[in-house]
């Protein structure tokens, strides 16, 4: 019940604050329940993107009986830094994962590290549907975590760049 109770809070944060960025910082007319487009998203934009596809996540997670997972800003730099990584050389990549994942649970003191990628999905409904298509990446987004940091960035070229990094 302390879980239920805990990610219904959770949720409403997380929409509060999603409705709020949409409100003051959104170039598009578009509402939060219609999902935000991000053919013509700002930076702006891919936070409130971030912050949805959390929700939607922790929705799925809940619904089989999972706990929430929690935003952690360790977490998020590290996905912040690979997102930009996979930007500059131009494709979607695991590279230095190993390494990325040990400096990380040496940081946090995590037991294990998980890790999503995706590129050019055009909602934070649509990376979460194509993650759950993926076995290995609905493995990780069900997996045994309680903390995550999600980044999406769109690059010069109108590509869009999603990292999310799990740990326990």
């Amino acid at each position: 019940m302390a879980n239920s109770t805990t990610f219904r809070s959770l949720k409403n944060t997380s929409l509060i604050i999603i409705l709020i960025m949409s409100v003051f910082t959104s170039c598009t007319k578009e509402s939060l329940e219609e999902g935000v487009n991000l053919t013509t998203a700002d930076a702006h934009n891919m936070v409130a993107i971030e912050q949805e596809l959390l929700v939607l996540i922790n929705e799925h997670r809940d619904a089989l009986g999972h706990n929430a997972l929690a935003f952690n800003e360790v977490a998020y730099a590290y996905a912040n830094d690979h997102t930009n990584y996979m930007m500059a050389e131009g494709t979607l990549s695991h590279d230095n994962y190993n390494t990325r994942a040990t400096k990380m649970a040496n940081e946090v003191g995590a037991n294990h590290v998980g890790e999503n990628v995706a590129k050019n999905y055009n909602s934070a409904e649509e990376a979460l549907e194509k993650w759950l298509e993926s076995s290995n990446h609905k493995k990780t987004i069900e997996g045994d975590f309680s903390f995550t940091g999600i980044s999406v960035k769109e690059d010069d070229n109108g590509n869009i760049y999603y990292t999310q990094i799990f740990y326990q």
